[in-house]
C-alpha cells in the first residue's frame, strides 16, 4: 500500500463511518478497485483508521462528551454485547473481511431496510441524552452487534435501534457516535494485539501509513458528522437506501458476471 491508496481509503472511511452505508463494507470496495491485496496490515489498516475517524466525535462533542459518570455507564452497558460477539465472532469476523459478494448482498438489503425504517418507526419524541435509560442502551448495543458483518453499517444499525427505543433521529444518531468511541477504541487494539500474537511486526513504513490515514480520516469525518446530522432531521434515510441498492446491485450484477472490481 502506497500513501495514495491509504489517502482514498482514509477518505472513504471518514466520509463513510458516520452514514449508514457501511465504513468497513465501502473500504473493502475501495481495496478490490484499487487491486490491493487483502494483507494482515490492510485489514489492521482498515480497522485502524476508523479510530481517527471517530475521535472527531470527541473533538466535537467535547462538553457533552465529559459531562457526567452516567453518561458514561450507558455508554459501557451498550458496549458490552459488542465486546461478547465481538470475541465470540472474531474469526468468522475476520474472514468476513475478504468476502466482497457478503458486503455487496449486505448493502442491497440494508438499503431495502433505510427505505422503509422512516415509515416503521413513527412518533418519537424522546429527544434529551436523560431519555436513554440503561436498557435503551443494551438493546441498542444488540443492534451495533448486527452490523460486525462488513456491509451492515455499525452507525446505521444503531441509529435504527435508538429509534426503536423511540429516540428522535438526532437523539439516537448522537448516541450512535458516543458508542462508536468505546467500540472502535476496543476493535483497534484486538486487531493490533492479534497482529503482534501472530509475529507479524510493523515497519516504518506501515506505521507512517496507520498515523497519515487516521489524520486524513479524522479531518473528513469531522465535516461528514456536520452533514450527516443535518441531513438526517430534514430528509430521513430513503437517501442512502437508494444509493445501497444501487451500489449493492451493480456489485452482485459484476460479481454474477465474473467481473473483478480491479478492472474498474
Amino acid at each position: 500500500m502506497n500513501y495514495l491508496q491509504a489517502f482514498i481509503i482514509a477518505v472513504i472511511e471518514g466520509l463513510t463511518e458516520f452514514l449508514p452505508i457501511s465504513s468497513t463494507g465501502h473500504m473493502m470496495i475501495g481495496t478490490a478497485i484499487m487491486g490491493i491485496e487483502a494483507t494482515a496490515f490492510v485489514k489492521l489498516f482498515t480497522v485502524a483508521i476508523q479510530l481517527g475517524a471517530i475521535l472527531s466525535v470527541v473533538v466535537l462533542y467535547f462538553k457533552r462528551f465529559f459531562r457526567s459518570i452516567n453518561f458514561y455507564l450507558k455508554l459501557v452497558v451498550a458496549f458490552i454485547p459488542a465486546v461478547i460477539f465481538g470475541l465470540l465472532l472474531s474469526d468468522y469476523i475476520d474472514a468476513a473481511l475478504e468476502n466482497v459478494f457478503g458486503v455487496a448482498v449486505a448493502l442491497f438489503v440494508g438499503g431495502l431496510v433505510l427505505l422503509f425504517v422512516d415509515n416503521w418507526i413513527k412518533n418519537n419524541d424522546l429527544d434529551a441524552e436523560e431519555d436513554i435509560t440503561y436498557p435503551k442502551a443494551l438493546k441498542i448495543g444488540l443492534f451495533q452487534c448486527i452490523a460486525m458483518f462488513p456491509g451492515i453499517s455499525r452507525s446505521g444499525a444503531t441509529i435504527i435501534g435508538g429509534m426503536t427505543q423511540k429516540l428522535t433521529r438526532k437523539n439516537a444518531a448522537e448516541f450512535s457516535f458516543f458508542l462508536a468511541v468505546p467500540t472502535m477504541f476496543a476493535a483497534t487494539a484486538k486487531k493490533l494485539l492479534d497482529f503482534y500474537k501472530d509475529g507479524i511486526e510493523l515497519s516504518g513504513h506501515e506505521v507512517n501509513l496507520l498515523i497519515f490515514g487516521n489524520i486524513v480520516a479524522f479531518i473528513v469525518a469531522m465535516l461528514a458528522i456536520k452533514f450527516f446530522i443535518g441531513f438526517l432531521n430534514k430528509h430521513g434515510f430513503k437517501l442512502f437506501g437508494w444509493y445501497r441498492i444501487i451500489v449493492g446491485a451493480v456489485l452482485i450484477l459484476l460479481y454474477i458476471l465474473h467481473i473483478p472490481l480491479s478492472v474498474i
